[in-house]
């Protein structure tokens, strides 16, 4: 052996970026994969995977993400309460119509890991229905798909 070791990221070392990604015309799987992989950290040499590593992502046009075949009829959206007869079940099309923000969210939620890290994880996202965002002064860099 050389002397040469595996070094696991720490707090100290991390160093975040702010990327902005527009989602118009993009689909949605794919747009939720690649924020997922910037939001883990998968895109830096110093990727651990038990440590947030990860930078901010801020994705603008979610009211115009689009979704492959017939999924805007079909795919539906469940909530339910600890109600019996209780479940709520709600088409692609009037999700996306009434909170355009929350379906991106929810499909990158899907992409990240199920526990404390993860939720960490999460809230490095903002997701806005058009254009416009509040992040002018941190000066993201465009992602590229």
């Amino acid at each position: 052996m050389n002397g040469m070791k595996t070094k696991s990221a720490r707090k100290e070392d991390i160093t975040r970026d702010w990327w902005i990604i527009s989602a118009r015309g993009i689909a949605l799987g794919r747009l939720a994969a690649k924020v997922a992989s910037v939001l883990r950290g998968k895109h830096k040499p110093i990727y651990t995977p038990h440590v947030d590593t990860g930078d901010f992502v801020i994705v603008t046009d979610a009211s115009e993400v689009m979704l492959t075949g017939d999924k805007l009829r079909q795919k539906i959206y469940y909530r339910a309460s600890t109600r019996p007869g209780h479940l709520k079940e709600q088409q692609y099309r009037h999700f996306l119509a009434e909170q355009p923000e929350k379906v991106i969210i929810k499909a990158v939620k899907g992409m990240l890991p199920h526990n404390v890290l993860g939720r960490q994880m999460l809230r490095k996202l903002k997701v806005y229905a058009d254009s416009e965002h509040p992040h002018e002064a941190q000066d993201p860099k465009p992602l590229e798909m």
